[in-house]
């Protein structure tokens, strides 16, 4: 592409390099080329990310900055405008949708992507997505009640755990907790646990993970998010009983909400049954879960039951964490091997009134939701819409959780 058809702000810099995708450094001139022209020209770089704009209007992409920040004109106002990523433009394009965007203006942007997130995190970008059974594609009797209505949800950005917290991250915060962090009072039920230190923690309550979040927010020089009710730090997870909330504009770690956990579940494409968009299946070679293709259509496991490569020993039967195949956004085990925890209390009927920017679930409730399905849970389990709740004390060997940070 010849310099004199670029924008000055984009020939600048161009003999530096962008480090992208899995930490290998690619020609600024391929990726903005990409960038520029993914729509009209057969180019692609090796390891190159392209992005495009689909709206109503012909939109162009003006400018991207170093922090992953996208900018395009023409936009339409009031419009949801979708971001799509490709890999590969030749011999056929891969494009994929990744996050939409509402317009505000004529001129809309977005952080699309970082490329030094905090250590084994990845961003999350701010958004709308369609949030619940996806009724427009799937039988409406194939998910539950508490899944409906389909809602259009708004999500600020926030970085999300690649992996589930192993069992070794979590004895690591832990001992830190009990040594350094005695000050605060940590105090942790006993009943958790891991296969192997590469292996999800397991049998952890409601309780015991936002105290830990907290802890390792300390460790980590950040500010904790869960305080209790006269604003000190929640650090006695051992009593079972939380009257605090949350500090969602602290740096530290903390749940996500349910709404975050399933946008990023989505990994950015709607109209899925699971975290994955090539296919609507699963089998055991995407997932950690116990296959039922008696039961279930979509389920064309060739393989039944607990997964065999993991149901050995004593239960549970846990995988090591990054198994599997990630989603669009980078994340693993999205379906399958522990329930995640998440900050909501729950409410079957909640998504009738919830807000539609940033719901953070009910004032109160009995039980607290999870998601993502475990290594004991058949494939209805382990869709992306489906809802899950136990009560917070909960220490059942199918539990862990991932963490959330804001920006």
């Amino acid at each position: 592409l010849p310099d004199m058809h670029m924008p000055r702000h984009l020939r600048a810099g161009l003999n530096s390099n962008v480090r992208m995708k899995g930490g290998i450094k690619m020609n600024t001139m391929k990726w903005l080329t990409g960038i520029l022209l993914a729509g009209a020209l057969a180019v692609q770089a090796d390891d190159a990310t392209f992005w495009r704009i689909r709206s109503t209007n012909a939109t162009v992409i003006t400018t991207i900055d170093v922090n992953g920040t996208l900018a395009w004109s023409n936009s339409v106002p009031g419009n949801n405008e979708q971001v799509q990523r490709a890999t590969i433009l030749y011999p056929v394009a891969d494009w994929q949708d990744y996050v939409l965007v509402p317009a505000t203006g004529i001129v809309t942007s977005v952080q699309a992507f970082d490329l030094q997130p905090p250590a084994d995190m990845v961003l999350i970008p701010a958004g709308s997505f369609v949030m619940g059974h996806a009724t427009n594609v799937f039988p409406v009797d194939e998910g539950n009640p508490d899944e409906l209505p389909q809602h259009t949800v708004y999500v600020s950005a926030f970085y999300m755990d690649k992996y589930e917290v192993t069992s070794n991250l979590w004895r690591k915060v832990y001992t830190w907790a009990m040594n350094d962090g005695y000050i605060y009072g940590y105090s942790f039920g006993g009943s958790w646990g891991g296969k192997a230190s590469t292996h999800p923690v397991r049998s952890v309550d409601w309780y015991d993970a936002i105290a830990w979040c907290n802890a390792r927010s300390q460790m980590d020089g950040f500010t904790p998010c869960y305080t209790n009710a006269n604003g000190t730090v929640y650090a006695n997870a051992a009593g079972n009983s939380f009257a605090g909330g949350c500090n969602w504009t602290a740096n530290g770690y903390r749940l996500p909400t349910e709404a975050e956990w399933e946008k990023a579940a989505r990994g950015g494409v709607a109209n899925h049954r699971f975290p994955w968009c090539d296919a609507d299946d699963i089998q055991h070679a995407r997932a950690n879960y116990k296959a039922a293709t008696n039961l279930f259509s979509y389920d064309t496991s060739p393989t039944t039951g607990y997964h065999p490569t993991f149901a050995t020993n004593d239960t549970p039967y846990t995988s090591p964490v990054g198994s599997f195949a990630p989603n669009g956004y980078g994340l693993y085990d999205m379906a399958g091997n522990v329930w995640e925890w998440c900050w909501d209390w729950y409410e079957g009927t909640y998504y009738s009134s919830s807000p539609a920017t940033d719901p953070r679930g009910p004032s109160s409730g009995t039980d607290r939701v999870r998601r993502g399905g475990p290594w004991s849970g058949n494939c209805e389990a382990v869709r992306v819409a489906d809802r899950n709740y136990v009560e917070p004390e909960d220490e059942s060997s199918l539990n862990g959780f991932r963490c959330v940070r804001g920006l």
